[in-house]
């Protein structure tokens, strides 16, 4: 409840959150057929990077800063596209100001038919997010725990959908909630796309929280992860991580091609990293390594 992503606003893990989300209802849209975002801890929709808060730590200008004007290699470029035309289109001076959380974004590329649940437990952030969207008849904004959307809210109506947790990891036993909440939302909705955010820091049990994963038996979980530093001399943010449930064929590709780049622009130090692999299922666990 003291969370606030202004302060964090268009850092590089919203970078490569935000640009696997684009990549998601890109290929959602393939099919005419409408979906709907549920977004469980959906914030306040727009930030202000020119704010006193944003100011006051400066991380976007490490992450969206670096990448709005990199030069990029086609491929990527394209890959990109979707995201960064979003952001840009946002601040048509060319100095950017505004920023774009997952519900804008979301929202700037939608068509007609396709629906937005956002979920934010903050009172004054889920009335600041409920008024961006007033009038909107595609966007419903509800003042509720994300945690409990998994059940309630699941499966939406129109069956396809894409599912982003994004929790702020406050508390102690985050990584556990996003295990058991993947678990019951996968049982009612087995057939969503599940795109599951998580930070990576020094003591972070990434491995354990792997494996919890994997215990699921969930068929297709891939990963992604990019680190911009060491953790060695920080108690911060160091790197950040996905979990993208039944992803569309064509993402792990994708994320091959782009995560060298964003580690190329977004590198804080020479420790700089990325990886992509399957949790479960494409590959052998040969292949896995090899990633």
């Amino acid at each position: 409840m003291n969370y606030r992503h202004i302060y964090h606003a268009g850092n590089f893990a919203d970078v490569l959150k935000h640009a696997v989300l684009a990549r998601l209802i890109v290929y959602l849209q393939q099919k005419d057929k409408a979906f709907r975002l549920l977004d469980t801890h959906a914030g306040i929709g727009l930030y202000d990077l020119s704010s006193e808060e944003a100011q006051k730590t400066g991380e976007w200008r490490d992450g969206i800063g670096k990448l709005l004007d990199a030069e990029l290699p086609a491929p990527v470029a394209t890959i990109l596209a979707p995201y960064l035309d979003a952001v840009r289109s946002l601040n048509p001076e060319g100095e950017i100001t505004l920023y774009p959380g997952s519900p804008k974004l979301a929202r700037m590329l939608f068509r007609p038919q396709d629906r937005l649940s956002a979920m934010e437990l903050h009172p004054d952030d889920s009335r600041r997010l409920a008024r961006l969207f007033e009038g909107d008849y595609q966007v419903r904004v509800t003042e509720l725990d994300g945690w409990l959307a998994l059940g309630a809210h699941l499966p939406p109506k129109e069956k396809r959908g894409i599912v982003l947790v994004d929790p702020p990891f406050e508390e102690e036993g985050e990584y556990d909630r996003l295990i058991d909440g993947l678990s019951r939302a996968w049982r009612r909705f087995p057939g969503g796309v599940y795109c599951l955010w998580y930070p990576i820091k020094k003591g972070a049990p990434i491995a354990a929280f792997h494996e919890g994963l994997k215990a699921l038996e969930i068929p297709k979980m891939l990963c992604a992860e990019l680190s911009v530093k060491s953790d060695r001399d920080t108690t911060g943010l160091s790197g950040t991580g996905l979990i993208i449930v039944n992803p569309p064929f064509t993402l792990k590709d994708e994320l091959h091609a782009t995560l060298p780049e964003l580690k190329r622009v977004m590198a804080q130090d020479r420790y700089a990293s990325h990886r992509c692999f399957w949790l479960r299922g494409e590959t052998t666990e040969a292949e896995r390594r090899d990633d």
